[in-house]
Formats: structure tokens, sequence, C-alpha cells
């Protein structure tokens, strides 16, 4: 572990972050708001036939690799590649496997088990650069050029903006089932009287 020691917190923070974004892709493109849980790529490439399923394990693969460089020890890393194996076999099945990929997501598993490694080692407590990737990266590029963005306040609103507009969608969802059954139960009043 000694040689993992010399990455400083920034360094650490890039190399998850580089993780989580590959984590995001394949697990969690779309997302519920304030919610880790979503669907990605792996559950995409799951509906093309053995190479969809080869794809998705060689891509777990190297979120293990970067986990190694983060320096999190093997003994952790094998249940995430047992994990991607079985996701490999199950994912031969239709339908079975997608559902696997949308539920089970081995490559957030990896990330996991970086995350809780760099809490305990490098005592890094924030995860805006783990749940928001892609995000986080543009802020702080951001921050370097303006006082602005290092505002808390204009820092949590442009982090979170996924999760804002994703409940706006839910709003105009139920509003728009609200509208679409109250206009249904008078066609039905109405058809019914006569």
């Amino acid at each position: 572990m000694s040689t993992q020691k010399k990455l400083t917190t920034q360094e650490v923070i890039r190399l998850e972050r580089d993780l989580a974004k590959f984590a995001n892709m394949m697990d969690s493109v779309v997302r519920i708001p304030f919610t880790k849980q979503g669907v990605g790529a792996d559950a995409a490439l799951s509906t093309i036939p053995v190479a969809g399923d080869v794809a998705g394990f060689i891509l777990t693969c190297y979120a293990i690799y970067k986990a190694k460089q983060l320096g999190v020890p093997q003994s952790k890393l094998n249940g995430v590649l047992k994990l991607a194996m079985m996701d490999a076999v199950v994912g031969f099945i239709p339908v079975l496997g997608t559902l696997f990929d949308i539920f089970i997501r081995p490559s957030r598993k990896a990330l996991d088990l970086v995350h809780e490694h760099i809490q305990t080692e490098y005592q890094i407590k924030t995860e805006d650069h783990v749940i928001h990737p892609f995000l986080h990266e543009r802020l702080e590029q951001k921050q370097q050029h303006s006082a602005f963005w290092r505002n808390p306040v204009v820092a949590w609103l442009w982090i979170h903006i996924p999760d804002l507009l994703g409940i706006v969608v839910f709003i105009l969802i139920g509003l728009a089932m609200w509208f679409g059954l109250s206009w249904l139960w008078e066609v039905y009043q109405t058809w019914s009287q006569h």
C-alpha cells in the first residue's frame, strides 16, 4: 500500500471520478433523481446476443483495473470479478440477462468498493465526484477560472441539475397522468349517464 499513499487527494479524486464516469455510462446514464439507481449501456449492450455480454464483461474488467490503480486489494476485487463472470454467463439468457444488468450492476459494485476503500484510506468524505462525475469535472474546471462557481450554493445547484430536472419531469408526468385520468373519468361518467 506504500506506493499508493504517494497519490495526492486530487489524484485519487480524479482517478475515482474516471471510474465513476465509466460506471455511470455502464449502469446509470438515466437515473432516478437523488439516487444511484438507473439504467446504462450495460443493459443496452446485453440486448445484443453474445457480443453485448462479452463487451460488458470487458468493460467491467476495465473498472476492476482502475480500482487496482487506486490500491483496492485484490481480495476485495475478487467478488466483483465473480459478479462480472456471472453477469456474462447470465447475460446469454434473453430478458433475464438484461434484468440482471439493470439490478445487479457489476461496474457500480466495483465503484462502491473503490469508494469505500478511498473513504477509509484517504479520508475523502465527499461523493459529488462519484455520483455526478461529468458535472463535477466541469465544475472543477469552471472553479479554476471564476469565484462565482466556487460559491457553495451555485456549485450544489450545478452538480444537482440532473436530479432537479428529473424531479420536474416526474412532476410533469404525474400532472399529465392526473389530467388524463380525470378526463377519462369525466368521459366515463358522461357515457354511463346516457
